[in-house]
């Protein structure tokens, strides 16, 4: 160990990081606090383990006041390098920090899982209904209507599986199913107004800010029991959710290859993305031709699966996002 080197290792999910750094104070603070930023808003578990010999990947972080601020990636080799104290202080928004739940260790973790665990991650929620044995995955980006969903199933009797990030692995001719995150970042205003149920009493906003401000809700004593499912019936919503809206319009997919492209962009998104962490330092994408090939066949086996119930786009309002949907049974598409 170099001198003066600290290090941790980092367990979410399958994916195992080892950590390293020249200040203890830029290593993450584990578990994650629970606030809007919190990596526990991504995923279930994120957990201090020894550290690791072998990992899956590394990160390697160096405060240098002197150097311009840097981020490199050599396979599953990372190393980011700068002034970073400074830029943390500094930073307008927290989120796309190392250890921010839309920062560097959040990409760093969907880039291990699919290289060396072969788990695909949907940026979706998840509400499983035991009788039945059916899984039911809301996909899309923020403000698609993800959270409404996820409350109003949860008001409907659905068991919570994951609030924000979905995954699954294709095991043989099996699909398994892993929990995601249980707990969420809700806009006040959408608590207020259509969720009360969910509004904890310390949670205090002015009216003005209330559609601004979001607050992180903890919602696992709602969760199924199990932590993986293997083959459940699975039905797959891509939301629209408007304000007062107050119709419900369903346009189911037909063709397995429009499911398959809906999947692998939700899936593909981001990995790919560029993003800017602390205003400063430009992060790449993290996707690899060889990633995308093997998404691309895992997203049209599970289109094609003998569970794919149904897959379809949905326009409606936030009290009305359900329709008749889960009351008028489950016609089978392929």
């Amino acid at each position: 160990m170099r001198q003066s080197e600290y290090r941790l290792g980092v367990r979410v999910l399958k994916a195992m990081v080892a950590i390293t750094s020249n200040r203890k104070s830029l290593l993450p603070d584990l578990p994650p606090p629970l606030e809007v930023r919190s990596l526990h808003t991504d995923f279930r578990e994120v957990e201090r383990v020894p550290f690791p010999v072998e990992a899956d990947g590394s990160i390697r972080v160096v405060e240098n006041p002197a150097a311009i601020p840097t981020c490199r990636i050599a396979g599953t080799r990372a190393v980011i390098e700068g002034p970073l104290t400074a830029l943390t202080r500094r930073a307008s928004d927290p989120r796309l920090s190392l250890w921010g739940n839309l920062g560097f260790l959040y990409r760093f973790v969907l880039f291990l899982l699919e290289k060396r665990h072969h788990i695909y991650n949907l940026h979706a929620c998840a509400l499983y209904q035991p009788a039945g044995h059916r899984l039911f995955v809301i996909a899309g980006g923020p403000g698609s209507g993800k959270t409404v969903y996820l409350l109003s199933g949860l008001e409907r009797g659905l068991a919570l599986f994951s609030t924000e990030t979905v995954h699954f692995r294709q095991e043989g001719r099996h699909f398994r199913w892993f929990m995601g995150s249980l707990v969420d970042n809700v806009r006040v205003g959408t608590l207020r107004h259509h969720f009360p149920k969910f509004l904890r009493p310390d949670i205090e906003v002015p009216r003005e800010e209330e559609w601004r401000e979001k607050r992180v809700i903890d919602l696992s004593s709602y969760r199924w029991r199990e932590d993986s499912l293997v083959d459940p019936e699975l039905f797959i919503l891509f939301p629209r959710v408007e304000k007062g809206c107050q119709s419900f319009l369903m346009h189911p997919f037909s063709d397995y290859r429009e499911t398959a492209k809906s999947l692998f962009a939700n899936i593909s998104e981001k990995l790919a993305e560029t993003v800017i962490l602390y205003d400063r330092i430009p992060l790449p994408g993290m996707d690899r031709e060889q990633l995308a090939e093997a998404r691309w066949t895992a997203c049209q086996d599970l289109s094609r699966h003998r569970t794919a119930a149904f897959c379809g786009a949905v326009f409606s309002g936030p009290r009305h996002c359900w329709g008749d949907f889960l009351e008028s049974g489950f016609r089978k598409r392929r």
